[in-house]
């Protein structure tokens, strides 16, 4: 229960559905722990229109996968799956979790993306960060308003030009590591499951492929790319 909660968080991550989050930013989530910054994860639904395994099943792979990735804190909102709304009432279900947590940066899906839940996860999450920052919305919790947030796609063939790209090649294989440990969703064969997009071989040669290819747009192995809306702040230029 978020009642419980009281853990802050330097990021939180918000995806639709249990692996939406590691396939789009999985390895850079590994890479900020290792380097010692708390994570969380927000999982909005459990996953349970999904043609293979059921929600139970989902829930015990993605505390598996955040384990994989060193997550510190792990949560469900418990909004219907297929049923995601921008509403007063699902904003008003994801805004305990932000001032719960009081993360100084939120990932969150990005748009457009060929599920329509993700579509509505980017607007939700969005929404409920800056209603998470008016005093008179009342949760029992201290009114918090994360101050930067960033998008990721999970299928790179809805990803226009991004704002930046991570360098996460030291992490990479933790990605993949994590998202094995959704053993009913990727491609696995032993699995009697239907077949799906995202659990043929092909989708699942093309995690790596699409890592190789943003790394190698800025000159590394693997890159995430992320987005913002609006300019990109820098300190200073790089000079080496």
């Amino acid at each position: 229960m978020v009642n419980d909660i009281n853990q802050k968080l330097d990021v939180l991550a918000i995806g639709a559905h249990p692996d939406d989050v590691e396939l789009g930013c999985g390895a850079l989530l590994a890479k900020l722990a290792a380097e010692g910054r708390k994570v969380g994860i927000l999982d909005l639904t459990r996953g349970e229109l999904g043609s293979r395994g059921d929600a139970e099943q989902r829930l015990r792979e993605a505390a598996k996968a955040g384990e994989i990735l060193g997550i510190a804190l792990r949560m469900n909102a418990g909004l219907p799956d297929g049923g995601l709304a921008n509403t007063l009432e699902q904003q008003r279900a994801v805004i305990p979790f932000i001032r719960a947590t009081r993360p100084g940066t939120i990932l969150a899906l990005m748009t457009p993306d060929r599920h329509p839940d993700h579509g509505v996860a980017h607007d939700l999450s969005r929404d409920a960060n800056f209603y998470a920052g008016l005093t008179r919305i009342e949760t029992g919790r201290e009114a918090y308003r994360a101050p930067r947030l960033y998008y990721f796609h999970p299928y790179v063939e809805y990803a226009g030009m991004p704002s930046c790209i991570v360098d996460v090649s030291d992490t990479f294989a933790l990605k993949l590591d994590a998202l094995r440990a959704y053993a009913s969703q990727f491609h696995n064969p032993s699995y009697p499951g239907p077949d799906t997009f995202i659990a043929t071989r092909e989708f699942w040669e093309g995690i790596e492929t699409r890592g190789r290819y943003w790394g190698n747009r800025i000159g590394v192995s693997y890159g995430e790319p992320l987005y913002v809306e609006g300019p990109l702040p820098l300190d200073s230029l790089p000079t080496a």
